[in-house]
C-alpha cells in the first residue's frame, strides 16, 4: 500500500500532472521554384509566423481517500459489525491506537482493556475514553479554529466515533487493501480484492461468507497464482512480503497497538510497497491514531488553504511538476496548533476541500 496521499477522494493513489499538448495546423503552402536569383528576406512580403506548440497543464488529480479508507477501514468479518450491544468503554488516548485490532493468524482481539477490568483506582485517572475522545477532540478542534465548527456540525465524524473505535479491523487485510489500490481506481479496486479473498475460499458462492486469508495462507500461494485476481507482479510480491513479515512475527498486532507512533511508522516504512502516505493512511483509519498528520495528501493541502481564506483556484507547482497548494513546512507550523488531534483536523480538512469556507466567516 504504498497505502498514499486525499482531495477528496477519488480514485488515483498519487497525485499526477497531466500534459495534453496542443499542435496547431501547420499546413504548408508549396514554394515555387525560383528562376533567377532568389530574393532577399527583406524583399520578401510579410508572413505569418508559425504557431509555437502550446502545453496546457490539466487540474491535477486528487487522491483516493474515500474509496482507500473505505478498504483499510473494511471490519474482520465483512457480513458481521462485530458489535453486539452497546461498544465497550475502553481507554482511549491520542497518542496510542485506539482501534479493536484482531490478530491475522489467531482472530484474537488486541485491543486497550475495557474499563470494566481496571481497578477503580485506575479508572478514576482515566479522563479519555473510547466513549468521550471524538467529543474531546472536536471541542479542542473548535477552540483552535471557531470556523470548523459549522462544518464539523454538518459532517459527523465516524472513524472516531464510539462505534468506529468498537469496529474489529485485521490490520493484515487494512495493509493489503492498501496496496491493492495502489495506482487502480476504487472500483478496480474492489473488484481485485474480491477475486483475491475468493482464491481462499474455494466452493463458497456468495461473497459476504468470504473470510480474508491470514497471512501463512498468502506465503502459501505462488506468485503466479496471486496474480490470477488481477494484481501486478510487483503488488502480488508487495503482498507476499508484507505476509511473510506477520507470519516470521517481525509484524505484530501487539507492536501496532501499543508501540509509539514513530516505531510504528519506522517498521512500516520498511515494508516494499508501503509508503509515507500509506503508512499515515493506515494509522489513521486503521488503527485509530489521533494525532497522524499527513503534508503530502492533495486533498489535506487544498483543504487546508481553504480553510485559511486562500484562492485554491490557483494551484502552484512545486519542484518536480507536482501540484501543492501549501509548503510542507507551513502545513506543520499550522497544524501544530491542533496537537494532539491532528487526525481529526485532517479528516475535516478532506470535508473543508470540498466546502466553501467563505460563507462561515462572521459578519
Amino acid at each position: 500500500m504504498s497505502l498514499r496521499r486525499s482531495a477528496r477522494l477519488n480514485t488515483s493513489s498519487d497525485p499526477k500532472d497531466e500534459i495534453s499538448v496542443k499542435v496547431a495546423n501547420t499546413g504548408k503552402k508549396r514554394k515555387s521554384i525560383p528562376t533567377a536569383v532568389e530574393p532577399s528576406k527583406k524583399d520578401e512580403g510579410p508572413s505569418t509566423p508559425k504557431r509555437k506548440r502550446t502545453l496546457k497543464q490539466a487540474s491535477p488529480l486528487a487522491t483516493p481517500i474515500p474509496a482507500v479508507a473505505k478498504l483499510m477501514s473494511t471490519t474482520h468479518a465483512p457480513n458481521e459489525t462485530g458489535i453486539f450491544g452497546a461498544p465497550p468503554v475502553r481507554l482511549a488516548a491520542p497518542d496510542i491506537s485506539n482501534a479493536t485490532l484482531i490478530s491475522p493468524e489467531t482472530h484474537r482481539v488486541v485491543a486497550q482493556k475495557p474499563l470494566d477490568e481496571l481497578s477503580p483506582s485506575k479508572v478514576s485517572k482515566i479522563n479519555v475514553t473510547t466513549k468521550n475522545a471524538l467529543d474531546e477532540a472536536l471541542a479542542h478542534l473548535i477552540k483552535v479554529e471557531p470556523k470548523l465548527k459549522p462544518i464539523i456540525e454538518n459532517h459527523p465524524c465516524t472513524v472516531f466515533s464510539p462505534e468506529g473505535l468498537a469496529e474489529e479491523i485485521d490490520p493484515f487485510n487494512s495493509l493489503v487493501s492498501g496496496i491493492i489500490s495502489q495506482q487502480v481506481s476504487g472500483a478496480a479496486a474492489k473488484s481485485i480484492k474480491t477475486k483475491f479473498v475468493a482464491m481462499f475460499n474455494p466452493g463458497i458462492e456468495e461473497i459476504d461468507q468470504h473470510t480474508f486469508p491470514t497471512p501463512s495462507q498468502v506465503c502459501n500461494k505462488s506468485l503466479e497464482t496471486l496474480r490470477t485476481a488481477g494484481l501486478s507482479q510487483r503488488k502480488a510480491e508487495y503482498i507476499h512480503g508484507l505476509a511473510e513479515k506477520f507470519k516470521s512475527g517481525e509484524l505484530t498486532t501487539s507492536m501496532l497497538l501499543s508501540a509509539p507512533y514513530e516505531e510504528v511508522f519506522e517498521e512500516l516504512i520498511k515494508v516494499r510497497g508501503l509508503g509515507k502516505w500509506s503508512v499515515e493512511m493506515f494509522a489513521c483509519f486503521s488503527l485509530k491514531r489521533m494525532d497522524v498528520f499527513s503534508t503530502g495528501d492533495l486533498g489535506i493541502q487544498r483543504g487546508m488553504a481553504a480553510l485559511l481564506g486562500r484562492d485554491v483556484d490557483k494551484l502552484k507547482a512545486g519542484k518536480g511538476g507536482k501540484w501543492k497548494y501549501m509548503k510542507e513546512q507551513e502545513m506543520e507550523e499550522v497544524s501544530d496548533k491542533f496537537k494532539p488531534y491532528r487526525s481529526v483536523y485532517m479528516w475535516y480538512l478532506w470535508r473543508c476541500a470540498d466546502v466553501n469556507i467563505s460563507t462561515f466567516d462572521e459578519p
